[in-house]
């Protein structure tokens, strides 16, 4: 696969291949003083009479076929990234926006787009059955093609910096995804412990590097056996990437980086054990939180 470059001025667009033009749209449309998102009260959109959707059919079809309406930007992300409602005649919730026209070049990710990458993370993450990534599609939006993805409210009880220490069965498999994904940037507050115990990782633009960039505050198992499930999780993995997923990842990845991921997986059953800080890369993300 040759994929667009970030850098240039004229992206292709992801889903029709037509050239995508980069302008000031979404600067004028969401500047410094307007929609940030730490003020909105995200339980307050209205959404009339529609419910949220059930069940993953429901999601689905709200994330690909609901009308989008953005109320605000987050202002400390790097890449442009909007948060508001998206509606069906019946369905509604909060999601976040991602637009391609919005990310910004980055010398070590020169290939394809960050939401190209997100919607891979999602498709590994879907493969493992631990739903470590929310609901995630690519389509079409108010500034074109971009990442649609469910916006998850994390248990307001759970104070992270401490959460990120404990030794638990979902961060242990979030690093497990992490070290498949290559994810450069495993920062505390991409990770979202929900009420009931469920844990999601969110932010997944800077992964799959063909590089090893393994970037993460989940060290803690670091050199420990793969945990059973782990170890039959990553066979099932091995064999979905030179299947179907192999294919499906190629649409968003190069080829390298597809070979690469199944490298990595390929070396952690043979090792048997969550792998260590390399020395050549920064182990840790900055800011961590």
């Amino acid at each position: 696969m040759t994929a667009p470059d970030p850098r240039d001025d004229r992206l292709e667009h992801p889903l029709t291949d037509e050239p995508l033009e980069l302008d000031d749209e979404l600067d004028d449309e969401f500047d410094e003083d307007d929609g940030d998102v730490v003020e909105l009260d995200l339980a307050g959109f209205d959404h009339g009479d529609r419910r949220p959707p059930s069940g993953t059919d429901e999601v689905a079809t709200l994330l690909r076929e609901g009308a989008l309406d953005m109320e605000g930007r987050l202002l400390d992300a790097s890449n442009v990234t909007l948060i508001g409602a998206i509606r069906t005649e019946e369905l509604a919730a909060t999601c976040v926006y991602k637009p391609v026209a919005g990310e910004r070049p980055l010398w070590d990710f020169p290939d394809g787009t960050l939401a190209g990458r997100e919607i891979s993370a999602h498709l590994v993450s879907e493969a493992t059955g631990w739903s470590i990534v929310p609901p995630t599609v690519l389509r079409e939006g108010p500034f074109g093609p971009g990442m649609v993805q469910l916006w998850m409210d994390a248990d307001p009880a759970v104070e992270l910096t401490e959460f990120v220490r404990l030794d638990v069965p979902e961060l242990r498999r979030m690093a497990v995804f992490d070290a498949v994904v290559n994810n450069a940037d495993r920062k505390g507050g991409h990770i979202i412990p929900m009420p009931g115990g469920h844990v999601y990782g969110v932010d997944h633009g800077i992964c799959f590097s063909a590089e090893p960039k393994l970037r993460t505050l989940l060290w803690r198992w670091a050199g420990k056996p793969l945990t059973a499930e782990a170890v039959t999780v990553l066979h099932e993995l091995d064999d979905q990437l030179r299947g179907e997923l192999g294919d499906q990842l190629h649409e968003h990845l190069t080829r390298r980086e597809v070979r690469r991921t199944q490298q990595r997986v390929a070396e952690l059953l043979r090792t048997g054990v969550h792998p260590q800080p390399s020395g050549e890369w920064p182990a840790l993300p900055w800011p961590p939180f």
